[in-house]
Formats: C-alpha cells, structure tokens, sequence
C-alpha cells in the first residue's frame, strides 16, 4: 500500500530535514542551496509502519525574494506536479512545512496555492511546525501561543505537530528529535487513513476561474479586471499578476 503526500514550504522551513526525519535515515539532500538551484519537485519514497509514503518536496512562493520568473516558474510547478499525482493515483495528504517564528502574508499565498487553488479544499492539509529544539516545556506551547495568528491568516488545518528537525544534537535535543519522528509519523498516519480517500483531481481553482470568464465574458476581459481578481482573490503580487493576465486574456481569445 502506498500514499502521496505532497510538502511544500518556504526554503528554509525544514523541508528535506522532514523528510529524513520521517524516514529514519538521509532520504533527501538538506543543502539550502541544493533548494534554492532547482524550481522541481524531488521524490522521496518514505516506510513506516508497512506504508509506503510517496513524499514530494516542491517549493513554495518566497516574496519579495523570488524574481519574476522564478515566481511563475513555481506557480506552473506546482500545477503540474499536482496533474501529475491526478494522473497516477491522487494525492492523499498536504504537508505544509512552517519554521517557528514570525508568521506572514507569505504563508497565507502558499496554503492557498496549494490548498484552495490547487487542491480546492478537497486534500487534508497539516501542518509541520520546525525549530522548536529551544521551547523551555512542551514544544507544543509554541502552538498555543501562536496558533490565533494563523487562524487571522484564515490557515486552517486538520492537525499539526510542532517538532525539531535538527539532526546529530546531543542532550535534549535528541531526545526531542525522537519524539519529534513519532509525533510527524502520527500525523501522518492519522490523516491518510480517514474515510475521503484518495483525492485524484478536478478542474481546479483557476481553471474554474477561467472557465468562467469565457462564459460570463464576450471577448476580451479587461485586463485590469483580470489584474484585481489575481491580486485581491488570490494574493499574488501585482507584477506575476500583471503578467498572469497577458496569458489569461491570449487563453480567453483562443
């Protein structure tokens, strides 16, 4: 039996460390720059608990550090990786990696590309919360005392775990990194095996939206129109929506 798990966060977040955390050995290259060379997802076949955990780490959207094109590159990626697991069985849970700290606008645009526009809502989605190694009690308590934020971020999840993903610590720390295996396979197991099953596509967010501008519009919508559902709707910064619409209104005419 297998199952496709899709991770996705910002570079830095932790995201291979989670991986090789969740396998028990070095799955996947934890280089920031190994991250920060290649837009592709990467593959990493994870067992556990006589499952075989098909894990795919793609990149999240990073602004302002990203450059226009890596923006959109990212964007056409993360579709077509989507399109790709519709293809060959579905996908069975979103891992959203988050390093503990100051949360933004930023992780608000991922869950959406992901969740909403992506997968629209129709995907369980986690959350996996890293650098904890230094919470005084429980490394839960981040949690508590965080958790009202993503809430006014409108992020919501159906569970979270909030671990270390450091490695090769000594003391607590690796004590924690032990728990922290066991807290990220729980999560895991836990919301793979509910009821829904295996979610193996639709048309999704956007693709909706277009379709209904084709429907709604006779012609050519106008481009600022375009501009303002991108931005406000989908919080996608004003240049990619810019150029986002030049490719919507060419689609529209076809």
């Amino acid at each position: 039996m297998s199952k496709n798990i899709v991770l996705f966060g910002e570079t830095g977040a932790g995201k291979s460390s989670v991986v090789n955390l969740m396998a028990g050995r070095d799955r996947a290259k934890t280089s920031p720059d190994m991250e920060r060379c290649t837009l592709q997802w990467q593959e990493h076949p994870v067992a556990f608990d006589g499952c075989v955990y098909n894990v795919f780490d793609t990149v999240g959207l990073e602004e302002p550090q990203l450059g226009m094109k890596d923006y959109l590159d990212i964007i056409v990626n993360a579709h077509n990786l989507i399109t790709k697991l519709h293809q060959e069985g579905g996908i069975d849970l979103l891992l959203f990696c988050v390093r503990a700290g100051r949360v933004t606008a930023t992780l608000q645009t991922n869950y959406r590309l992901f969740y909403e526009w992506l997968c629209e809502k129709k995907v369980p989605i986690v959350l996996v919360l890293t650098g904890l190694e230094r919470e005084q009690n429980s490394m839960d308590d981040w949690w508590t005392r965080n958790k009202q934020i993503f809430a006014r971020y409108e992020i919501r999840v159906a569970g979270h775990a909030c671990i270390t993903a450091a490695n090769h610590l000594d003391g607590r720390p690796k004590q924690l990194y032990e728990d922290s295996r066991r807290l990220v396979r729980d999560l895991v197991r836990t919301h793979t095996q509910g009821e829904g099953g295996t979610w193996d596509g639709g048309e999704g967010s956007l693709t909706r939206f277009l379709r209904k501008l084709r429907e709604l519009l006779q012609g050519k919508p106008r481009r600022k129109d375009v501009v303002g559902v991108l931005t406000k709707r989908c919080h996608i910064p004003l240049e990619a929506a810019k150029q986002l619409a030049g490719s919507i209104r060419s689609d529209l005419a076809a």
